[in-house]
């Protein structure tokens, strides 16, 4: 089943667009953290994001290309803006298609649908330095060498990566750990962080992250 984000502040829209999507046999996810949407959004790797552009704390479009740096998910642009110059934007930043409210729901659904027929697997893949990281499978690529994360390796550095070059302290960290039902005790960070350091030796990556004392870790 095909994973969709609703990325939208309004809840009236949010519901008609769950209920829509929910009776066409897809999986709903709705964004409820919008300060920290793009992270989020790579924590719940979904198939394909709806994406409104007037959000709290950051445009839609501004979202997008923050999210362009990391990811190739699909993205429509939801909006009642109906401006030539707002869809040349979004599709310049990397939208995959452009729907103004109000929308046909039956136009919606054939563009999800022909997205979601035409995108390869690669919309789940983010690039860090030269790997390729693989949110679906797992998995860290370099040429021909492929290391398998287990889950909680993953979800850390996901988060990671979407903070790079930023202090990122341990309670974050345990949040997503716990948020996930994955999270044991304090010491099994620790343990995590220490088996996702030494995988990313494997291939090249020693010291890649760095533990700031007292504060927490950095991916640099």
């Amino acid at each position: 089943m095909y994973k969709i984000m609703i990325v939208e502040d309004d809840e009236a829209i949010c519901e008609e667009l769950k209920n829509l999507l929910e009776s066409n046999n897809y999986e709903v996810v709705i964004l409820k953290n919008f300060a920290d949407a793009c992270n989020e959004i790579l924590l719940n790797s979904p198939h394909l994001i709806l994406l409104d552009i007037n959000i709290p704390y950051i445009n839609g479009e501004i979202l997008l290309q923050d999210l362009r740096k990391k990811s190739d998910i699909p993205v429509i642009m939801v909006t009642s803006i109906n401006h030539e110059k707002d869809e040349a934007l979004s599709i310049l930043y990397g939208a995959d298609d452009y729907i103004t409210k109000p929308y046909n729901p039956y136009i919606l659904l054939l563009r999800i649908k022909a997205i979601l027929k035409r995108t390869t697997n690669n919309y789940l893949e983010i690039t860090y330095k030269e790997l390729k990281f693989d949110l679906r499978k797992y998995t860290l690529k370099k040429g021909n060498i492929e290391i398998i994360l287990t889950k909680n390796e993953m979800l850390i550095f996901s988060y990671l990566i979407s903070h790079q070059n930023k202090i990122v302290t341990r309670d974050e960290l345990m949040t997503i750990l716990w948020d996930n039902a994955l999270y044991i005790n304090e010491n099994a960070l620790t343990v995590n962080i220490s088996r996702l350091r030494g995988k990313l030796k494997e291939i090249g990556y020693d010291n890649v992250i760095i533990t700031r004392k007292g504060l927490g870790y950095i991916l640099t």
